[in-house]
């Protein structure tokens, strides 16, 4: 699963998703990309399934992108544990993924192939996406 190698601080903060992604929101490395359509935490764990989904579909030709990491650990306590005695240890770690974001490209193979292999991805993955090929992908996401 993919993790940070070292972190400055083990447990953070919640924090808010709100307003459209400003940044990684252009398909730049590939020529097809799966772009989010609602906000979410994606975790390592769904992160993963779709980039196994993907590359199966692919059956191993081209290339695929993920340009999201999951930098974000969630903490979880034991069951049954009594309240208080501080913040639970990190249990797994999540992308913040707003409107507009790209979490996929691919690249080297057609048009039909690229679609059906980021379908297959979307299933994975707990958001409404859509496909966009580059120079076509609208600027603002999330509000069409």
């Amino acid at each position: 699963m993919l993790m940070p190698k070292r972190v400055k601080r083990r447990r953070v903060h919640r924090g808010r998703m709100k307003g459209v992604a400003t940044k990684g929101n252009t398909v730049t490395y590939g020529k097809y990309g799966l772009v989010a359509e609602e906000c979410a935490w994606i975790d390592s764990k769904q992160i993963e399934a779709a980039r196994i989904a993907m590359t199966r579909s692919i059956k191993r030709g081209g290339k695929v992108y993920i340009k999201i990491f999951p930098h974000k650990p969630i903490t979880k306590k034991p069951a049954e544990v009594r309240m208080g005695s501080g913040k639970g240890a990190p249990e797994y770690w999540v992308a913040v993924v707003k409107p507009g974001r790209v979490m996929f490209e691919i690249d080297g193979v057609t048009e039909a192939q690229a679609k059906e292999a980021l379908r297959l991805a979307s299933h994975k993955l707990p958001i409404k996406c859509k496909f966009v090929v580059k120079g076509q992908e609208a600027t603002k996401g999330g509000d069409e």
